[in-house]
């Protein structure tokens, strides 16, 4: 029987995992591997302290979600489709190892960021958007 999230060890498998996934899609790893090239060693951690932030109610995540993602989009714009695969990847990595609260709460957080963030993404791209 899978457990809910409870624990700063539960965000890290789950992180862990789910961006195992992500380096390897043929939709969305590209953004990781090669637009941003990101160093590994120094995304991860930072997303685990964004996941304990937004499920465990710590402090530990320093930084601008929608800034990340407006920069991002700026080198390789980002579609509909890339958003669905990042959300299909997230539910399924959390279903796969969770089942709880929690586990709904990091579904829900996840569709709601990728609306939002989509959205954000779009205005950003018009004459005089201002952060």
């Amino acid at each position: 029987m899978k457990k809910d999230i409870e624990s700063r060890a539960d965000i890290e498998l789950m992180v862990d995992t789910f961006y195992i996934q992500v380096k390897q899609d043929d939709v969305i790893g590209h953004y990781f591997n090669d637009v941003v090239k990101l160093s590994w060693e120094t995304h991860i951690p930072v997303m685990y302290n964004f996941w304990e932030t937004v499920l465990l109610n710590t402090a530990g995540y320093k930084g601008n979600v929608m800034q990340a993602h407006i920069n991002l989009d700026k080198r390789a714009p980002m579609q509909a489709e890339h958003y669905d695969r990042w959300l299909l990847l997230w539910i399924s990595t959390i279903n796969q190892l969770f089942d709880g609260n929690k586990a709904a709460e990091a579904i829900a957080r996840a569709q709601t960021m990728a609306f939002l963030i989509n959205a954000k993404v779009l205005k950003s791209r018009e004459e005089g958007f201002i952060q």
